[in-house]
């Protein structure tokens, strides 16, 4: 049984795109049967289906600007259960996490469309490669408009002498493999720098911290090993194909992230320098940022202070001075008919006793 054999829709659609730009091609006045004209037809694979996946291109930088953004209330989350390792704690957990990325609009897997809709293109094109020494020699059958004939044509073509089916550990050309050798360089460098290129230009440094962080950045490393490792078993068409969607994904990055950077990021820094050049060599001088006008409410009155009591010292250049209302009082010399004695109302000194006559 063919585990693959789902591919063969998928197969029967690359076949007619690659024979389709090969004949647009001959049409533009190159050289049919043999030649680069396959070569490039591959290429024109790519920029077909990478028009095609444009809008999900768009979809996965939101998604992937929307995990960025999210990464300091992520780690808040994580720091809050953990070492807690309890089933109720790590539901809560999930829960959490999955209201913070519908909150954001986003999710993990978002970012990762693209990639995952073109690895179906890859394998289909890997065994569409494949077949071409059988179907030319009609031991199997054709893949769309891929016959005996045009088989043929596809596997005698070749790219500085390397044939498009030849593969590093199934030819014993040398110089075929230094061809297949420099092509998987190009692989896994162009894969190193893509994914550079969006993790240290368009990542605000909360995004940079944390383990979300330290996994892109080990993948950063991990999946041109991976290229390397088995692109020794890629036929040069599929090397061409994976080294060109890669120059295809940093033009389309640098482009996207040049003009529409993630808030934060140290592309968002240049870009904003850039337009302070601009403008200065234009004369043109910024307006500060308009200055909101408050609503205007009920003007509060001032509140009156209170007059210094009577008694009341006064502080003058620090030294406390007499009230003046205290020294200005009338004193009473004899009590008034009823009063006791004591202290007079008013003032603040008691009044003294009349003498009494001696007898």
């Amino acid at each position: 049984m063919d585990f693959f054999k789902f591919l063969e829709p998928i197969e029967w659609v690359v076949a007619w795109i690659m024979y389709l730009c090969h004949q647009g091609l001959v049409f533009l006045g190159m050289g049919d049967g043999p030649g680069l004209g396959w070569v490039f037809s591959i290429v024109g694979l790519v920029i077909i289906i990478r028009i095609l996946l444009i809008p999900l291109f768009f979809k996965q930088i939101k998604a992937s600007r929307g995990m960025q953004m999210l990464q300091p209330e992520m780690q808040a989350i994580q720091k809050k259960y953990k070492g807690k390792s309890d089933p109720a704690s790590r539901e809560a957990m999930s829960r959490e996490t999955m209201e913070l990325y519908k909150k954001h609009g986003t999710n993990p897997f978002a970012s990762c469309l693209p990639i995952l809709l073109q690895s179906p293109i890859f394998f289909a094109l890997f065994r569409v490669l494949n077949g071409l020494v059988p179907i030319s020699e009609g031991k199997a059958d054709a893949i769309g408009p891929i016959d005996a004939s045009v088989a043929g044509d596809i596997e005698s073509s070749s790219l500085f002498g390397a044939h498009l089916s030849d593969i590093f550990l199934k030819t014993d050309d040398m110089q075929a493999k230094i061809v297949i050798g420099a092509l998987i360089v190009a692989m896994c460098a162009t894969t190193f720098f893509t994914q550079r290129q969006l993790t240290m230009k368009n990542m605000p440094k909360s995004a940079l911290e944390g383990p979300m962080a330290s996994t892109q950045k080990m993948m950063l490393y991990v999946f041109p090993f991976i290229f390397a490792v088995s692109g020794v078993n890629f036929p040069v068409g599929v090397l061409v194909y994976w080294t060109t969607t890669n120059l295809w994904s940093m033009g389309q990055q640098f482009y996207t992230i040049k003009r529409m950077p993630a808030p934060g990021s140290e592309a968002e820094r240049l870009m904003k320098e850039r337009k302070a050049r601009k403008a200065a060599a234009k004369g043109i001088v910024e307006e500060a940022a308009p200055v909101i006008e408050q609503p205007r409410g009920q003007r509060q009155q001032p509140k009156r202070k209170d007059r210094q009591k009577p008694g009341t010292p006064r502080v003058i250049n620090g030294t406390t001075a007499p009230s003046a209302e205290v020294n200005d009082a009338p004193v009473n010399d004899a009590p008034v008919d009823g009063e006791t004695d004591g202290p007079a109302k008013g003032t603040g000194k008691g009044s003294p006793k009349p003498k009494q006559p001696k007898k």
